[in-house]
């Protein structure tokens, strides 16, 4: 596993709390779904590691957030470990991608619309957390947003689901996603837990029950295939 030393190169505010640019080697970047762990070794306030989603990339690095500690400024030096966990599986197939967030931000879902556009795909996103504009992402021309509620309806119309749901909302899925069963188009679930041994310590703390018994989201996930998951009624 690798670690490497970053920095905070910029934040700002979204909705939902602080985003920023974070520098640091190009192999170390987390793909779609992947994180880092990051630990600012002179903000003695915060001894643990925080898990860094990317919600975009920038020549440099990437762009984390939101929900990065307030303590953390423009200079500060930071530990990254990483890459961690298994991402989204975007299939090259995909024509119609549908993106839904159960949460209070779609940011971990943007790296999927760059992907998507780039390959002259439909999107449509689904969420009821606004959808901010950043430094580093605006909102696209090609991209579509609706309420969470109006998936139910159109999810007929995708060939690939990526939902980002945090762990307590799983239940939910059912009512979420469909009327009757499980959707039909292929489906994957970046499940949102605290990470805080970065699949290191097997602590518990993040584990979702799966058909195959209890797995952990920051080392067997945080994205999961949607079959994977049983589907409470």
């Amino acid at each position: 596993m690798n670690q490497t030393g970053g920095e905070v190169m910029e934040i700002w505010l979204e909705e939902g709390g602080t985003a920023g640019r974070i520098a640091c080697p190009v192999e170390m970047r987390p793909g779609p779904g992947q994180y880092l762990l990051a630990r600012a070794p002179e903000d003695r306030g915060s001894p643990l590691a925080e898990t860094l989603f990317p919600s975009g990339y920038t020549l440099d690095g990437f762009i984390s957030g939101p929900g990065l500690p307030s303590s953390w400024l423009p200079g500060t030096k930071l530990v990254l470990r990483g890459r961690l966990g298994n991402g989204f599986r975007l299939p090259e197939n995909t024509r119609r991608l549908a993106l839904a967030s159960l949460g209070q931000t779609s940011a971990r879902l943007r790296p999927l619309v760059s992907q998507a556009i780039e390959r002259s795909s439909a999107v449509a996103l689904y969420c009821d957390s606004r959808w901010s504009q950043t430094p580093y992402f605006t909102w696209p021309a090609e991209l579509e947003i609706y309420p969470l509620a109006a998936l139910r309806e159109d999810l007929t119309w995708a060939d690939f689901l990526a939902v980002d749901a945090p762990l307590g909302r799983l239940a939910d899925l059912p009512a979420v996603l469909a009327r009757t069963g499980r959707p039909q188009c292929a489906a994957q679930v970046l499940v949102e837990a605290p990470f805080p041994c970065g699949g290191m310590a097997d602590c518990g703390v993040c584990a979702v029950r799966t058909r195959h018994g209890w797995k952990l989201a920051c080392k067997d996930g945080p994205v999961f295939d949607l079959n994977e998951l049983p589907w409470i009624p």
